[in-house]
């Protein structure tokens, strides 16, 4: 990925028009302008890697306009979600895409005009896939959905993780500005301080009763789910940010609610905590 300018989103390495990488459209000069749109320059278009809940909150800028997010205006957005349901319509193919932050319905218009061999080309998706969007916000009437340019099936679990932690790196971007790297020491510190002190509490709360998670043994009254989902969180390669939930769910094949319910259990008896949100969990380590 090249960041060229945060303050004017940023152009992406993911190719131009749905090729092997899929990806956003920027036309580089400027100089065209769309009918009807004559001071507008596609130049201003930004495609931005969000989460649902983004798009869910993002404030409208006027009536059948474009959207700002963290006081930044967008007009691409992409983003990975599982697949609830499809609807299959005559103009229209409906997906409702959950990505453990939020659910909404992505349209992607059916070309009546495609070939036999265009339409065989297309991605055979189904329940449960996970799949990765690019497309720009809209309403109608009261309601929002993502017109999609694009619907592509991940075929690498990493994405999901890259996508989360790249969605997290820009809205950090704009809501506290870019990071001080002299204090990024001190700021892993505070952190690690915070959790050993949760930690402590948590112990506290416990009357010491708390087991030492060490080597994956788990407590007697941890549920079967729970386990599964502490194992993968204990075995499983990560940051110190941990392992934002939807991973979980791709890595297990476990249905998102599940582990949602798994997680709030671990949470609940002190073995794991939360990082950068709420879905996003990490070992805490019992010495």
């Amino acid at each position: 990925m090249n960041y060229n300018s945060y303050d004017n989103q940023y152009s992406t390495s993911y190719g131009a028009q749905g090729g092997a990488g899929g990806g956003g459209f920027f036309p580089g000069d400027g100089s065209q302008n769309s009918p009807g749109s004559a001071n507008r320059s596609y130049s201003k278009d930004t495609l931005r890697p969000v989460t649902i809940k983004q798009v869910l909150e993002a404030q409208p800028m006027h009536q059948d306009g474009d959207f700002k997010i963290d006081g930044t205006e967008i007009t691409q957005v992409t983003f990975v979600g599982q697949i609830r349901n499809i609807s299959n319509q005559t103009t229209n193919i409906t997906y409702k895409l959950d990505d453990g932050t939020g659910a909404i319905e992505v349209k992607q218009w059916i070309d009546s005009d495609a070939s036999e061999a265009q339409i065989a080309a297309r991605p055979k998706l189904a329940e449960n896939d996970y799949v990765r969007v690019w497309g720009k916000l809209r309403i109608y009437g009261s309601k929002r959905h993502v017109g999609a340019q694009i619907v592509r099936p991940v075929a690498d679990f990493n994405e999901i993780s890259y996508h989360l932690l790249e969605a997290t790196v820009i809205h950090l971007h704009f809501t506290r500005g870019p990071p001080e790297l002299p204090n990024a020491g001190a700021a892993a510190g505070a952190a690690a301080n915070g959790a050993y002190g949760q930690q402590q509490q948590q112990q506290a709360g416990y009357g010491g009763g708390m087991q030492d998670m060490g080597g994956n043994t788990a407590l007697p009254s941890m549920s079967a789910a729970a386990k599964k989902v502490y194992n993968v969180l204990k075995t499983t390669p990560q940051s110190n940010e941990g392992l934002h939930q939807q991973v979980i769910a791709a890595k297990l094949n476990m249905d998102m609610g599940e582990v949602a319910r798994a997680g709030d259990e671990l949470l609940s008896i002190g073995v794991i905590y939360t990082t950068v949100d709420d879905v996003t969990w990490a070992i805490l380590e019992v010495d």
